[in-house]
Parts: structure tokens; C-alpha cells; sequence
């Protein structure tokens, strides 16, 4: 090879040597944001005073007494609908009866506490226990509340008279029992909105 090619060959590898140099070190401007975004769930938080829904002895049949119970919304979101749970356990004192107690005991979700007269439904511990929650939630929350609901925030009053259903027979078989009644209230949101 000759001393021009080897020079030329020198020239050329320094220059691509110094162009790679060169491409590596090039300087740009840049610049760069963060957004912080929050998503907060809301809330459904419904609760019932009293806690406790009838105690009372002596109860004979014939006799009624009228229980008020306060539903509050405590939470963010309106509650669409209200779903009752309704369970009960007999104490059978003399271990006689032939009957189940909550067939005797009659259940009256009344409008207010205004208008004891009004009666929304009308049914028995024992038909209630075996209703679904979405029944009981048209027959009794609906006609209360509308389509509307519970909204977030808000107290509707819920009235209720028990009766101890007197059937002009022999109802002997239930003196000294007792019911234990329990009920379950779960809420369901409202319809979502575009925020």
C-alpha cells in the first residue's frame, strides 16, 4: 500500500473517529411536567335510631305498640334503595306450640309519624321473613322514599306498628314465649354521575 493510500486512510479514520465523538456530545433542551391527580371513592353510610326494635313484655293478644326508627344517610353518595333483612328466633317457654309465634305478630309500615293511619304495607313477621329484600325495598322503601331516595346527608323517619294479632281462638300456646327480632337495613347507591 502506499504512503498517499495509508494517508488517506489515516485521514478518513480520524474523521469518522472525531464525527462519532462529535454525535455523541450533542446538547438538546428538554423539559417535563407531572400531573397529580386524586380520585376519592364517596361513601354509603346508613344508619337506624334506635338500634333496638321492640322491647316490650307482656304482650297479649290484641295489643300494638308503634315504633319509630330514624334512617339516616351519613354518607357522601344519595342511597338509591333501601333492602329490609328480616329474621326472627322463637323462645318457646313451654316447648307447646304448634304454631309459629311470627305468624300472630302483624308488621304496619306507617307513612309518618304524622299519619299513624296511613299504611304503606302490610304483612306479618312471618310473610316478611320469607320476602326478598328487592319486595320489601317496592313495597315499602319505594312508596317513602320515591325515586328519589335517601339522599347523602338526609333523615327520613320510618314508622312502624307491631299488633299481636288476637284470632279470637285459643292462643294459650304462646303465653310466657318470646321473639327475638332482627333486622338487616343495606343501602344501594344512586345512579352514577358524569363528575
Amino acid at each position: 500500500m502506499g504512503i498517499k493510500k495509508q494517508l488517506g486512510m489515516g485521514i478518513m479514520s480520524a474523521a469518522l473517529g472525531i464525527s462519532l465523538i462529535g454525535g455523541g456530545t450533542y446538547a438538546y433542551f428538554s423539559d417535563s411536567e407531572q400531573t397529580s391527580n386524586t380520585f376519592a371513592a364517596g361513601t354509603l353510610d346508613l344508619s337506624v335510631n334506635p338500634t333496638a326494635i321492640v322491647d316490650v313484655d307482656d304482650l297479649q293478644p290484641g295489643s300494638s305498640i308503634t315504633r319509630n326508627f330514624e334512617l339516616q344517610n351519613n354518607g357522601s353518595l344519595d342511597i338509591r334503595k333501601v333492602y329490609l333483612e328480616s329474621a326472627y328466633t322463637v323462645n318457646d317457654a313451654h316447648n307447646n306450640n304448634t304454631e309459629d309465634f311470627g305468624e300472630h305478630i302483624q308488621v304496619q309500615f306507617l307513612y309518618n309519624a304524622d299519619k299513624f293511619d296511613e299504611v304503606i304495607f302490610e304483612t306479618t313477621l312471618a310473610e316478611l321473613k320469607d320476602m326478598s329484600p328487592e319486595a320489601v325495598n317496592e313495597s315499602i322503601f319505594y312508596p317513602e322514599f320515591g325515586e328519589q331516595g335517601l339522599e347523602a346527608g338526609s333523615v327520613d323517619d320510618l314508622t312502624v306498628k307491631f299488633n299481636f294479632l288476637d284470632n279470637g281462638g285459643d292462643q294459650n300456646q304462646f303465653q310466657g314465649d318470646s321473639l327475638q327480632l332482627n333486622w338487616t337495613f343495606n343501602a344501594e347507591q344512586g345512579e352514577s354521575e358524569e363528575k
